[in-house]
């Protein structure tokens, strides 16, 4: 299959010095990364942490110099742990702010209802955090082209590849001329425009909600009295979204409505008139005013062979619950736990198709989640269009009942690939990150869990592990840690509580439960239906 043929008009190439060699001389590398966004960047992080070779190829010279996701997940934070970059990613977001919440207010923007934001969260890291785009992804981005492990090429066009056997070849095209590379696997995190996905014919599933909003970012040029919340306002007359990003900017986000036309929305007056009741016309310049459709859709197929699509190439969501990026994030997080067992010929390729398994249910039900929001918000602002013509309010939508902040959803579960699918439940431990608690060792030394627990599977036990010889084959051939939390101190957060009560926890190398103990599952149990589920050789 092909991609799209254009002639790149960038100046700009970097490559590692102490990789270029490899390329040269036809190497194949272990991954090539298509992309290199915030998702991208963390993709090749992530996999040349892992001590894996990988090749990154990204058209834009630059990063994009204008703001677009604003909020990072502390698991995200979580995931940078074990390459060293968390503490410095953190000192990017936002401080907590007095007054910080999320959640829906009406037409005078009374509060209705949400949740408050959280210093620390369960995985160790405020679970909200507001960024600038154009800082973290610099910072992301130096941190790839830094890496002994990555080879990269910015300004450079990938235009066509082909699957063999045992590699996937690609050219790719810059104004220095022509490149041809080889990759034992590709993850395309090309965006939501993807050439890769155009290229293999992959269809969207459209999850039901496209509306045209006009999203107006601004820098603070005053002091001001703009609330710090994140306010979905569910106004009839405008249904609109105002978020405090990071100091000292600010978006607002404001749905078209019928017979409005992106030209009028983006005259100046036309933003001026729509934000002079939040804060006067001299208080801000302008970063960015633009309008979008904003759509919800997922990618029917994840995986083509040897190529992988992720972040918006596979999903595209409403911003409503602040996912995209963050959604996008998690998938390369996935494969970058699975393409080191397969690479290193630790367990079988198949052990590739449970990204699909995995990703595709949880990134549905994130966007749908989202999708929900955006409908709850069109459900309130009709209530309270009812309620001025003394009418009674339409009837709400079932599933809209429980969308938003603070309406007691969290993440969703794995609930299908490596993970015993049985023991799932909504409020369950199996297919959810295990909690990363503050802890002090038995030397007195303090440190998240996560530092003891490692970069490989781990069993946790309340009391000393006793397995089968079979068992001990496997957590040996996997570089399982056995640790007994009965010796540990808490010092802040907690354990589930199925842990505290006796009972054993398989983790991933994500941090993701696989499994438990109980009545009818043993340690033993755990240990060879995880050797099963990830094909262990």
């Amino acid at each position: 299959p092909w991609f799209y043929r254009e002639r790149c008009d960038h100046r700009a190439r970097y490559r590692q010095d102490s990789m270029s060699a490899a390329a040269e001389t036809g190497a194949t590398f272990d991954v090539a990364v298509i992309g290199l966004g915030p998702v991208g960047c963390l993709g090749a992080i992530l996999f040349a942490e892992a001590g894996l070779t990988v090749v990154a190829v990204e058209k834009e010279p630059e990063v994009y110099a204008l703001p677009r996701a604003v909020n990072l997940d502390g698991e995200i934070i979580r995931a940078l742990q074990p390459a060293g970059l968390a503490d410095a990613i953190h000192r990017l977001m936002q401080p907590l702010r007095d007054g910080e919440r999320a959640g829906f207010a009406n037409s005078k923007r009374q509060w209705l209802f949400g949740g408050n934001s959280r210093s620390i969260g369960s995985n160790g890291w405020p679970p909200a955090n507001m960024f600038d785009q154009p800082e973290l992804e610099q910072h992301l981005r130096a941190q790839v082209l830094s890496h002994p492990n990555v080879t990269t090429y910015i300004g450079y066009q990938v235009n066509e590849f082909t699957s063999a056997q045992d590699q996937i070849s690609f050219s790719a095209e810059g104004t220095d001329g022509d490149l041809m590379l080889a990759a034992r696997y590709l993850v395309a995190c090309d965006g939501a425009n993807s050439p890769t996905r155009k290229a293999l014919n992959i269809g969207l599933r459209d999850l039901g909600y496209d509306r045209d909003w006009l999203v107006i970012d601004v820098e603070m040029l005053k002091p001001h009295d703009l609330p710090n919340e994140v306010l979905q306002i569910c106004d009839p007359d405008r249904i609109h979204t105002y978020v405090a990003t990071k100091d000292p900017y600010r978006r607002w986000e404001f749905q078209l409505n019928p017979g409005e036309s992106a030209e009028l929305m983006l005259e100046h007056n036309t933003i001026h008139r729509l934000l002079e009741t939040w804060t006067p016309r001299d208080s801000y310049k302008i970063r960015r005013a633009a309008v979008y459709q904003f759509h919800a859709a997922v990618a029917d197929e994840w995986r083509h062979d040897r190529v992988f699509i992720a972040g918006d190439a596979a999903h595209q969501t409403p911003p409503f619950l602040g996912q995209g990026m963050n959604t996008g994030m998690r998938d390369v997080i996935n494969l970058a736990w699975k393409l080191p067992l397969v690479l290193n010929d630790e367990c079988a390729g198949n052990l590739l198709d449970t990204y699909q398994a995995e990703r595709k249910d949880h990134a549905h039900d994130l966007v749908s989640w989202a999708v929900d929001m955006g409908h709850l918000m069109e459900h309130i602002a009709a209530a309270e269009a009812a309620e001025r013509r003394g009418e009674k309010p339409p009837p709400a939508q079932q599933k809209s009942k429980k969308s938003g902040y603070g309406q007691g959803r969290e993440l969703p579960p794995i609930r299908s690939g490596v993970v015993l699918s049985e023991q799932v439940s909504d409020d369950g431990a199996t297919g959810y990150l295990l909690p990363q608690p503050l802890i002090r060792d038995t030397g007195g030394k303090q440190c998240r869990f996560d530092e003891l627990l490692g970069p490989h599977f781990a069993l946790l036990t309340m009391g000393p592990a006793v397995v089968n010889k079979a068992s001990a084959a496997v957590l040996n051939a996997l570089r399982v840690k056995a640790i007994d939390v009965s010796t540990l101190e808490l010092v802040q957060g907690k354990f589930p509580e199925l842990l505290t009560a006796g009972e054993a926890l398989l983790l991933r190398p994500d941090k993701i439960v696989f499994g438990h103990t109980d009545d009818k599952t043993s340690i033993d149990m755990l240990c060879s239906k995880l050797a099963s589920a990830i094909a262990v050789k």
